[in-house]
């Protein structure tokens, strides 16, 4: 029998009832997405790796509890995280089911439409077709009645922006959604959606974009975009998958994953990055800090970001997340030295969408 058949078959225990920790909002700092009135965590839990029907349900349930229960209301997925593509959302709505129901109003859920997802014409991109479909077919894994943020999860060149604009309009105007948000658009493409967003009477709420150490193309132009016009950020990849831990501070040869990474390109891993990945560690270190705590702070040290999605698979992946929030300032000295090694290492897979 394979893994997935097994994991599949599993059954918790039933008595296993799960009672919120009551102080789990103490102390969070929870940041406002631009001018809207959506308050999101400062890190929040991205289900993409790791929450597909090749990882045990029992942990991830107890990964989202956990989450939960240190101040993390933010859970986000998109239609085709898995593997297979729609796992995540299933999995996360057996959670749901088991869990978090009485928590429903506490908790950011989102979901996205974009890339690929079922054969043929009308499974990927941006049409109204696609996008209205897909977000039913999620609220149907989910086993809700609406998520909080729908998102065009990349441009569409073949179809108008007020087409994809408007398909995210329609399904907050349907309740299937209560705010609506872009991801991996350019600045340019950015304002021309703001545009159609506003003329529809459906303002964007949030772009989610690619960001970290390593990949800063939001800050050429995108950021001064979003600040001007009022929108949130939710920056994902902020650890270049994994790259900004201290897995591969001995070298790239041996390390073993969670699961396979296609999107982080084996061009990456090279000397001169290794190099980058050293210099910030021993800058992190200085600040009591591990690598992946000092890359989040930095990511969240512009006000105009309001959270970083981390893909962590265990309870101790996100604890340490988490503990990077007791340190988010830096002097001036400590920035200047960061950039001299925080320059681009070809972890940014998205530019297909964020350069049209």
């Amino acid at each position: 029998m394979s893994n997935t058949a097994t994991f599949n078959d599993e059954r918790p225990d039933p008595h296993d009832v799960f009672r919120a920790d009551p102080r789990r909002a103490a102390g969070v700092e929870y940041r406002r997405a631009g001018r809207s009135g959506l308050l999101l965590p400062p890190i929040s839990l991205g289900l993409w790796y790791g929450y597909g029907d090749d990882r045990a349900f029992q942990t991830q349930r107890d990964m989202i509890r956990y989450a939960f229960d240190h101040g993390v209301t933010h859970f986000d997925l998109a239609n085709n995280y898995g593997p297979p593509p729609g796992a995540a959302e299933e999995n996360f709505g057996r959670v749901l089911r088991k869990d978090l129901r009485p928590y429903r109003n506490e908790l950011v859920i989102t979901t996205k439409a974009g890339w690929p997802m079922w054969p043929g014409p009308y499974g990927r991109l941006g049409s109204a077709k696609y996008l209205l479909t897909s977000l039913d077919e999620s609220l149907e894994r989910l086993g809700v009645d609406h998520v909080d943020i729908f998102y065009s999860h990349r441009y569409d060149p073949d179809t108008p922006l007020e087409e994809t604009i408007g398909a995210l309009d329609a399904a907050v105007r349907a309740g299937k959604a209560l705010y609506a948000g872009i991801s991996s658009y350019s600045a340019a493409r950015t304002k021309e959606a703001i545009a159609v967003a506003r003329s529809l009477g459906t303002p964007l709420a949030v772009h989610q974009p690619s960001y970290s150490l390593l990949n800063r193309w939001i800050e050429t132009e995108l950021l001064d975009t979003l600040g001007e016009a009022g929108i949130g950020s939710a920056v994902f990849t902020p650890l270049a998958q994994g790259l900004l831990t201290d897995r591969y501070l001995d070298g790239f040869d041996g390390v073993r994953r969670s699961g396979a990474r296609p999107t982080l390109p084996a061009a990456a891993l090279t000397d001169a990055t290794l190099v980058k990945l050293r210099a910030l560690n021993q800058i992190a270190e200085r600040r009591g800090q591990t690598l992946a705590q000092l890359a989040l702070a930095w990511v969240l040290r512009d006000t105009r970001v309001t959270t970083a999605v981390v893909g962590a698979v265990s309870v101790e992946q996100l604890r340490d997340n988490l503990d990077a929030l007791t340190n988010l300032s830096f002097t001036e000295k400590e920035l200047a030295e960061i950039d001299e090694h925080a320059v681009e290492a070809g972890v940014n897979p998205w530019t297909a969408s964020s350069e049209l």
